[in-house]
């Protein structure tokens, strides 16, 4: 299995924004977006990489979201 790409929450905002994602709300400093059906929640410490599960969980909803545009 390929390694993930080590992500700060900027990075993965250009990247779910990017494959047509919407900033629904911001409660704290968690940031929630939303592409029909899906919901990614992202956490946005400045500074920080975000954990690999967020990671993961990110790119498998634009997966998700790019195969239900097909």
């Amino acid at each position: 299995m390929p390694e993930l790409p080590r992500l700060d929450a900027a990075e993965a905002e250009r990247m779910l924004l990017k494959a047509g994602f919407v900033l629904l709300r911001t409660r704290g400093s968690h940031r929630v977006y939303g592409n029909g059906a899906l919901r990614i929640v992202v956490p946005f410490h400045r500074g920080k990489t975000l954990h690999p599960r967020v990671t993961k969980q990110g790119i498998e909803a634009i997966n998700r979201a790019r195969k239900d545009d097909s």
